[in-house]
């Protein structure tokens, strides 16, 4: 595995990562397209994945299966212009405690 970073999300999420210096970025209009393009980045042996939380709601069961083998790629979910999603579980204090085998508290 690379160490490369790099995000996939709408257009703003992706000129903000492009603009701190996280020189690959792509931006994606449906969730075929960011499955595609995640897929394409795995093969690449990208290390780290940021993608938005409305990309992993709509993929939840494909980053599962890819994440659930090995840490790496680590795929890690920020909230996009919107602000973050409701949810039930939080993807990086899962991704946290798969990693390092601890659970993290509130």
């Amino acid at each position: 595995m690379t160490s490369g970073i790099a995000v996939v999300g709408d257009r703003d999420t992706v000129t903000g990562f492009r603009l701190g210096g996280v020189r690959e970025g792509y931006v994606v209009e449906g969730p075929d397209e960011a499955e595609e393009t995640i897929r394409n980045l795995i093969k690449e042996d990208f290390s780290i994945i940021i993608i938005t939380e409305k990309i992993g709601d709509e993929l939840r069961e494909f980053i599962e299966e890819t994440t659930s083998s090995s840490a790496l790629p680590m795929i890690i979910e920020i909230p996009d212009k919107t602000g973050p999603s409701e949810r039930e579980t939080d993807p990086l204090r899962d991704l946290i405690k798969r990693v390092i085998g601890v659970e993290m508290v509130k």
